[in-house]
């Protein structure tokens, strides 16, 4: 068995060694897990023991990874799903149709499902509900119920949720989904996807007039090319909403003749029709380099296809063995036994090989890598057609005329011909960043190395925080190869380095060999113009991808991930390292704390929060970690008592569960009262929740749980306001008197737009 970097083995501990409820390990080593996973996904088999034998095989040495979800599920007797996501049913227009979807959400995340949904089915807001003389709402209100329902479902569990959420480009309601990201808080945890048509792409093009409606009602007609700057400079300022090409989607799916796609998972991997559900894994390209570094340095195409051919079998049995939240997933799954086999340590590979990432010949290798992936998948199914039966919704004629299948080889539709198809579609490349991360921090999926070393903070069970040093798989082997004085081959070569054009080539070159579709996204300077940003998505179309996301750092949302060769500070909370307990911590009989208070200018009466805290001790030389217990939360005004008790009770559970509880101050302090805020202590607090979230964030810096302010902006700013920040020609900064991102430069003067404030020079 390869030796790893301590990190990964935190990570198998973490987050895929099977434990008992008290947290004995069941699993002694990564073999046990392995020996686990096999055993289960045999079990079908008509020869089990040999079949656990070559999936254990398989998945020794790193080489294929079954997504995360089925290392930490398959074997364990525990009745959990082994999908990793699913898209949900089509929402219907109507209040009772619309809360029940909100229930089988719910569920299907309780089980660890990511969700996908597409709301274009809702009304838009304003528009009449007949029947019981109102107007709707619109979807983006619904849109934060589901947000709302995922928060809580994620305080009760160990890992944040993910869904996705996607509105058609002539919704009427399309800009105000564009504009969602701009106020702070709100929807975060939704990625956001506008689905653009071949016939909006064409209006662009011609600077035509484009309706937006809903049924056969126009609501609107505005300018496509308007529509289309709002669209980039809402992800230039903020990331999202990314695009989907959804024609392009539907058109090159393999089941055109009987599903209709209009959404996609959270990470935009495997597009889906309702129901559909998402079962990935990954072969390991470092793994599989022979003679790294050397100018005769290649991949072993045969050990590749080996493992194609088992990886496939694996995931086929998964869908025999998987639970899952709803009938209608499990229904969807064995109609038409969709899966998703991809790849990742592609940059590691590459640099192995010698061919820099995005360079002609890295495109080359990158082609001929996953078209031996693809061709290799579809023999495996149409054989296991033959031997178990294929898809039952395969339908011959049609399905060997779509036009994915008709670009086969003739050998790979000669098979299919012959024996049918057991899955319907089988390849997709998904973000592999903690399984990658588990395998030796090789690269993850087909995205290039981000940096070949950092700093990475680990939250350990005993609440104390250790630095660890990280360095990337090809990094490590070539020191390992060469010494550390030796000068880095050209192929060393990381995000920073790389222009757009260098992602999108990689990832339209792997895009004609895959299935369903591609995690990526392009990493951009911050300085890149925006007239030059925009057509990176043009570009995109141009090339045959099926979406496109990018990721520029910016006042929103900052920077994803950072070098951290240096601090000079304690590292705040990182998600990924976070430990959260299956139980609640015990209280001691006494705490430590502090009592604050708060005087609301809207009440007669003061708030009075009391927050206790718990030392949990770290190591034998550390001094142990203060972390936040418990809030209790007090006042005589009677209107606030049911919330503040509802607050205290919920605010506690979450704190006493572990891990990182960050976001309760970021919930809390982008909550803004309809009614109008108030000014407190100089500045703009735009509810008292959000003036308690002050108090706690305040109260955790002080005890050394956060090392700083988290920075929000201010989110009851006036619609048109935020619309000139984001959209318009002027760029605003923070007043210096009232906090608010509202300062202008005018006529050689700062003005503040908020409070007047004015310093000429």
């Amino acid at each position: 068995m390869t030796q790893v970097a301590p990190i990964s083995q935190r990570i198998w501990d973490m987050k895929y060694r099977l434990k008992m409820a008290d947290g004995v390990p069941v699993d002694k080593s990564t073999t046990d897990t392995w020996r686990r996973v096999a055993r289960a996904l045999a079990e079908v088999e008509k020869d089990p023991q040999t079949w656990e034998e070559t999936f254990f095989d398989a998945m020794d040495d790193y080489q294929f990874l079954p997504a995360g979800r089925i290392l930490a599920g398959a074997g364990t007797g525990r009745r959990v799903t082994l999908f990793n996501c699913f898209v949900m049913g089509a929402i219907p227009d109507d209040l009772g149709g619309i809360f029940e979807h909100l229930k089988e959400a719910a569920l299907t995340m309780q089980q660890g499902g990511g969700i996908g949904y597409d709301f274009s089915t809702l009304r838009p807001k304003g528009a009449p509900v007949h029947g019981v003389g109102a107007d709707a709402s619109g979807p983006l209100s619904f849109m934060d119920v589901w947000d709302a329902m995922c928060r809580t479902i994620m305080s009760a569990g160990s890992r944040r949720g993910a869904m996705m959420a996607t509105l058609r480009c002539d919704h009427p309601d399309i800009e105000t989904f564009i504009a969602a990201k701009e106020e702070t808080g709100r929807l975060r945890m939704f990625n956001l996807s506008v689905l653009v048509s071949d016939l909006f792409l064409q209006a662009v093009a011609a600077d035509a007039p484009w309706n937006l409606v809903f049924g056969d009602t126009v609501f609107r007609t505005v300018r496509a090319r308007d529509l289309w700057d709002r669209i980039m400079r809402a992800t230039y300022h903020y990331a999202e909403p990314g695009v989907i090409f959804i024609d392009r989607v539907n058109r090159l799916n393999n089941l055109y003749y009987c599903e209709s796609i209009t959404a996609t998972n959270p990470c935009g991997e495997q597009p889906l029709p309702a129901y559909g559900t998402c079962l990935l894994g990954s072969i390991n390209l470092a793994r599989l380099v022979v003679r790294p570094f050397d100018e005769t340095a290649e991949l072993d195409l045969a050990r590749l296809r080996h493992l194609v051919r088992v990886a496939v079998r694996m995931l086929d049995n998964v869908i025999e063995i998987s639970n899952f939240p709803l009938p209608a997933q499990r229904h969807e799954a064995i109609s038409k036994r969709r899966i998703g086999l991809g790849l990742t340590g592609l940059a590691n590979a590459l640099i192995l090989c010698g061919a820099r990432y995005g360079s002609k010949r890295a495109v080359h290798l990158a082609e001929t890598w996953m078209a031996a992936i693809e061709s290799e998948a579809y023999l495996t199914s149409a054989d296991l057609a033959g031997e178990k039966g294929a898809f039952p919704l395969y339908d011959a004629e049609r399905y060997l005329a779509g036009a994915t299948v008709a670009a086969l080889p003739e050998a790979v539709r000669s098979a299919i011909a012959r024996h049918g198809i057991r899955n319907a579609l089988l390849t997709s490349i998904a973000p592999t960043g903690t399984i990658s991360l588990f395998a030796d921090n090789v690269s993850s999926g087909i995205e290039p190395v981000f940096s070949f070393t950092y700093s990475r903070s680990l939250l350990l069970p005993d609440g104390s925080r250790e630095e660890e040093q990280v360095t990337d798989f090809a990094y490590q082997l070539f020191q390992r190869l060469h010494g550390d004085q030796a000068p880095l081959p050209d192929s060393f070569v990381d995000a920073a380095a790389l222009t757009p054009t260098d992602h999108l080539v990689m990832q339209a070159a792997v895009q004609k060999h895959v299935d369903s579709s591609i995690s990526k996204t392009i990493n951009v300077d911050e300085a890149m113009p925006f007239e030059a940003f925009k057509d990176i998505y043009l570009q995109a179309n141009a090339l045959g991808c099926k979406g496109c996301t990018t990721y520029r750092p910016n006042d929103v949302t900052g920077a994803v991930l950072a070098r951290t060769d240096t601090r000079s500070e304690p590292p705040a909370p990182d998600p990924g390292d976070i430990v959260y307990m299956s139980h609640p911590l015990n209280r001691p009989v006494s705490l430590p704390g502090q009592t604050y208070k708060i005087r609301w200018p809207d009440s007669d009466h003061a708030t009075y929060i009391t927050i206790n805290d718990i030392v949990q001790e770290g190591p034998a030389q550390s001094r142990g970690r203060v972390r936040p217990f418990e809030v209790f939360i007090n006042s005589k005004n009677m209107e606030h008592y049911a919330w503040t008790v509802a607050l205290t009770r919920m605010i506690s559970a979450v704190f006493r569960r572990g891990g990182d509880v960050s976001f309760v101050v970021e919930e809390l302090k982008a909550v803004f009262d309809p009614r109008g805020g108030q000014w407190m202590d100089g500045r703009y607090v735009p509810s008292l929740l959000a003036a308690i979230g002050d108090v706690i964030e305040r109260h955790m810096i002080a005890i050394g749980f956060l090392p700083h302010a988290i920075t929000l902006a201010d989110a009851k700013q006036p619609e048109a306001e935020r619309a000139r920040r984001h959209f318009g020609s002027e760029t605003y900064r923070h007043c210096p008197k009232c906090g608010l991102p509202s300062l202008v430069r005018l006529e050689g003067c700062d003005t503040c737009n908020s409070c007047a404030y004015s310093r000429c020079g």
